[in-house]
């Protein structure tokens, strides 16, 4: 990294001590943009570095609730406004005991990026709460989420900010923060959240479109080396809802999905993933996947902690969440036949597992570009919620496709440009950058 951009990121780092998840994000980024500031030093003198690295509004609130034996819990709430160059702001909630403002931040940040290479009009922002939704009853949750909104509510707005979900909120958790925004506005305003339920304002594909994205995005990575799903043994981590649908998506294009994981362990089903009996356990029963094991016979093994990396495969669909394959990891893969790896999590791969694997030359798709489906459909979700319309699955997982396919191309060619050919860190990255900062420059100091 060139001494501007260090001397640049070392100032984030002294402005923001101790978010080291922020950190490691706009690191990621600055490294990639030296090409750029050397191509197009106006970037440079008009602070743009400086600005994007800096959250438009930060908000941090309390949270509030009664619990079912009638005890006052207390939690945190954010939510990171960081940048709207290019539309309301846009982003999930995350409700997990490890949210922090630093996660929040590199989340966000990465949002900016990721929102960007979808080329629709939104910008980036991310929010959540360092409460945990497992184990607490329906009541438990709707008291939080009621609670969460009646702070959350005056900072939001179709035309503002939009919140979707992230681990931790899905339906469930959407609808009860919908109610109370409805409740206390005394509107009837579907475009402020993403991801309802499809007879009340939500869109066909939503559920699915962050797995199907990443796997879409893998198919086109792959075809560049000729080759395709077809026959390949493929390792998902997670098995929640974008791990659960990128395992459904890869076994159509006929891949051999052989992993899933949780926090206490993982499989292995040599005869692949069945993708119906793993739905039930985990979204209809809130099992694990140890249930899965028992119940699905001898083709599973079940291991009891460990890592689902130890399992050779093709192409590796990191699903769970950030940092969960490492260095070593990496190598392990690499060793047994890796040939690509899609990010379906928000940088799930450490920066030592991405030099691993670029130096290997393994395709390697980051997280701001693979896992961008989630994100493309939800801003499909608020084109029909405009126009008071609801489309077909059929048309919007086109929709879906045709924007992953643009995501993949407009990386590459970016890449290509400035002369790394086949790094898409580097198109990801560039990509969104440009056109952030542009329309940054074009809207004057903000």
């Amino acid at each position: 990294m060139e001494a501007g951009l260090l001397s640049i990121r070392d100032d984030v780092f002294r402005r923001n001590p101790g978010e080291v998840e922020f950190h490691q994000a706009v690191t990621e980024v600055f490294e990639s943009l030296e090409l750029v500031t050397q191509k197009h030093p106006h970037y440079a003198e008009a602070a743009i570095l400086q600005r994007i690295c800096e959250p438009e509004r930060q908000i941090i609130f309390r949270v509030p609730w009664v619990n079912d034996a009638g005890e006052i819990q207390i939690n945190r709430g954010f939510r990171v406004e960081f940048n709207s160059a290019l539309g309301p702001f846009k982003g999930g909630l995350r409700f997990h005991p490890s949210v922090y403002l630093g996660i929040v931040k590199f989340l966000g940040f990465e949002q900016i990026f990721k929102n960007a290479l979808t080329g629709m009009p939104i910008g980036g922002g991310k929010g959540g709460s360092d409460f945990d939704p497992r184990g607490k009853s329906d009541g438990e949750v709707m008291r939080f989420c009621q609670s969460f909104m009646t702070e959350l509510y005056r900072h939001i707005g179709e035309y503002t900010d939009v919140p979707a979900g992230d681990i931790g909120v899905g339906g469930r958790e959407i609808g009860y923060l919908f109610g109370q925004y409805k409740r206390i506005t005394n509107r009837y305003e579907s475009g402020v959240l993403t991801g309802k339920g499809i007879g009340w304002g939500g869109s066909l594909v939503r559920p699915e479109a962050t797995g199907y994205g990443t796997v879409l995005f893998a198919q086109e990575m792959l075809k560049t080396r000729g080759q395709t799903f077809e026959g390949q043994r493929v390792i998902v981590s997670g098995a929640g809802n974008v791990a659960i649908n990128a395992i459904e998506k890869a076994q159509s294009f006929g891949a051999t999905v052989l992993t899933a994981s949780d926090s206490s362990g993982y499989i292995v089903d040599e005869a692949g993933i069945d993708v119906e009996l793993l739905r039930q356990i985990k979204e209809v029963e809130r099992g694990r996947v140890a249930d899965y094991a028992q119940r699905r016979g001898s083709s599973v093994s079940y291991v009891d902690g460990g890592s689902v990396w130890d399992v050779d495969g093709a192409v590796a669909l990191p699903c769970a969440t950030q940092n969960e394959l490492d260095e070593d990891a990496a190598i392990r893969l690499v060793k047994n036949g890796l040939v690509a790896v899609a990010e379906g999590a928000n940088m799930p791969s450490t920066s030592g597992a991405v030099a691993v694997f670029q130096d290997a030359g393994v395709l390697f798709g980051p997280g701001k570009a693979a896992n961008a489906g989630g994100v493309a459909t939800s801003a499909l979700e608020m084109q029909q919620n405009a126009s008071r319309d609801a489309w077909s699955f059929d048309y919007t997982e086109k929709r879906l496709t045709e924007i992953m396919v643009g995501i993949h191309d407009r990386c590459a060619a970016t890449a290509e440009e400035y002369g790394q050919p086949g790094n898409y860190v580097v198109g990801a990255n560039i990509s969104g950058f440009v056109q952030v900062a542009d329309a940054m420059l074009a809207q004057g100091l903000i």
